[in-house]
């Protein structure tokens, strides 16, 4: 199983907010999705527990890529711009250092129109076990 069916199916935090990977290898991947009325604030624009969701699901995808079970250990988060109901976002992860224990990832999150509404960074602990439901390539 891919690591975008595995996480699709079994991320079942960020399936029920709305965030889907549509790409993942081992360069990047890819996140996406649709800000609805249940992703607003108070002040009408998408909350940043939403947006760090999506970014988190992109950074998740390609730090397990290689089928090791990568958990996050540090995540900072910059918002630049509000993203508003109707907003189709895209998180897209770029791999900064693939490190075989501490793997470090970046993250931009645009709009529809390409406007950058956030920029992440994460940081991860891979674990000597596959991710569960894949097979890793030293077991294979």
């Amino acid at each position: 199983m891919d690591i975008k069916e595995l996480l699709n199916r079994t991320d079942r935090f960020a399936a029920a907010a709305g965030c889907q990977i549509t790409e993942a290898d081992s360069r990047h991947a890819v996140a996406v999705m649709t800000v609805t009325t249940s992703h607003l604030n108070g002040g009408n624009v998408c909350q940043g527990g939403a947006l760090f969701t999506l970014a988190d699901l992109a950074i998740a995808a390609l730090m397990n890529v290689s089928g090791h079970l990568t958990f996050g250990i540090s995540n900072s988060i910059m918002f630049v711009s509000s993203a508003r109901e109707g907003d189709t976002l895209r998180a897209e992860a770029v791999m900064v250092a693939e490190h075989h224990k501490i793997p470090s990832v970046e993250v931009r999150v645009t709009n529809q129109d390409g406007v950058l509404i956030c920029h992440v960074t994460g940081m991860g602990y891979r674990k000597s076990m596959s991710l569960p439901g894949t097979v890793s390539s030293a077991e294979q």
